[in-house]
């Protein structure tokens, strides 16, 4: 991978206490070694919250902040530059914005991107409204070197041939090597063999969300014997449906044997 983003919505930051969520952050950089950049989730409804997570990030190691927009109190979009400024002017990290209104219930706008484009400390943005027209509009608004990436691995590949730079992923945590293939591909250019990768995994990109995220994710690497079927309420484990669901895909993709129970 080119980059980690521990504590961010996969890896259940909202049921992980701060201690639990420094923890995190520190094994991840350790482990990494400086190897590859280490994006801490670091977002929230208060900004005097978020500025301390973000010093909690720092403290751990963390070279970058992925912070998700402020949910639940639906800020303006001023109220949203404010915030996003506030934090840049407290921390000497470089920010990825993430923009997810389906879980937030507020959408950054393309001219606020476009605003906080122009703060230092404020490199990018993960786009997940789903919205190829608006992502697209974020990239004409926004310097070339300002990272807009998908925030859905199913709009990857438009995504960068848009001229996005790449995808913080869901299904990384399960396919690493194959997102990696995807996203290099369109780099180079090379959006056949993108395409290609694209629709062998496309079942699974799908299936990830077949439940609320990370409940698919977590039931698969559980499948593969990568973590423990652990689940803190008010996340649940899946239905046995989608179990029997995700296992089938999981094998048709080589993840598990044919004989792999749950």
């Amino acid at each position: 991978m080119h980059f980690l983003v521990p504590v961010g919505t996969t890896g259940e930051a909202p049921t992980l206490s701060s201690e639990e969520k420094r923890r995190v952050i520190e094994l991840v950089v350790d482990e990494v070694r400086g190897a590859v950049p280490v994006l801490a989730g670091a977002g929230g409804y208060d900004t005097r919250e978020v500025i301390e997570a973000a010093h909690v990030a720092a403290a751990a190691g963390a070279t970058g902040i992925l912070s998700v927009s402020p949910y639940y109190n639906k800020p303006t979009q001023e109220g949203l530059y404010q915030h996003y400024a506030a934090v840049a002017a407290n921390t000497n990290l470089p920010i990825i914005l993430y923009n997810v209104p389906g879980r937030t219930g507020s959408n950054i706008e393309p001219a606020t991107t476009e605003r906080l484009a122009q703060v230092p400390q404020i490199i990018g943005i993960k786009e997940a409204s789903g919205n190829v027209f608006q992502i697209a509009d974020v990239r004409r608004r926004t310097p070339p070197e300002f990272l807009v990436l998908s925030g859905d691995d199913a709009l990857t590949v438009p995504v960068m041939a848009l001229g996005g730079e790449g995808v913080i992923s869901v299904a990384g945590n399960e396919v690493p090597a194959d997102m990696v293939r995807l996203v290099e591909a369109c780099e180079r250019g090379d959006f056949a063999a993108a395409r290609l990768v694209h629709e062998r995994l496309l079942p699974l990109l799908q299936a990830n969300f077949i439940e609320s995220n990370p409940i698919p994710v977590k039931a698969v690497m559980a499948l593969a014997g990568l973590v423990e079927p652990v689940y803190r309420l008010p996340m649940v484990a899946p239905t046995s449906q989608t179990l029997q669901a995700l296992r089938h895909i999981a094998v048709e993709l080589g993840l598990l044997a044919e004989t792999t129970s749950a």
